[in-house]
């Protein structure tokens, strides 16, 4: 299994955890709202990189990387407000907030290099 599958499967389990994420919230207002904005990023990583995996270009390639680096950057920032804003602890998201962190790096890099391999 190659960097690509791989990578497939590791942002497919993302969003898939996300789902669960969003349905364990409370169901006050503020957490649904913040709640769809972090489905929404989230499930975007996957499908985006997915994407990226079958594009026709290079230039193609790397727009889509930065569609996965920003989206998977903007989880992350849902994230915080989840814990900052006392909606989630901190524990509870610990872990999935390192993947998205991660995951960012990740895809940064790859789109870094993808760059400078024009």
């Amino acid at each position: 299994m190659g960097f690509n599958d791989e990578f497939r499967e590791r942002t497919k389990q993302f969003a898939l955890r996300i789902i669960k994420l969003f349905r364990s919230l409370p169901k006050t207002d503020e957490a649904r709202v913040i709640g769809k904005q972090l489905l929404r990023s989230g499930c975007s990583v996957g499908a985006n990189f997915r994407a990226a995996t079958r594009v026709r270009s290079k230039a193609e390639f790397n727009s889509k990387l930065s569609i996965v680096v920003e989206e998977a950057d903007e989880t992350s920032f849902w994230m915080e407000l989840l814990i900052e804003s006392g909606i989630v602890s901190e524990s509870k998201l610990s872990s999935l907030y390192k993947e998205s962190i991660e995951i960012t790096k990740i895809m940064a890099v790859s789109r870094k290099t993808a760059k400078n391999n024009k």
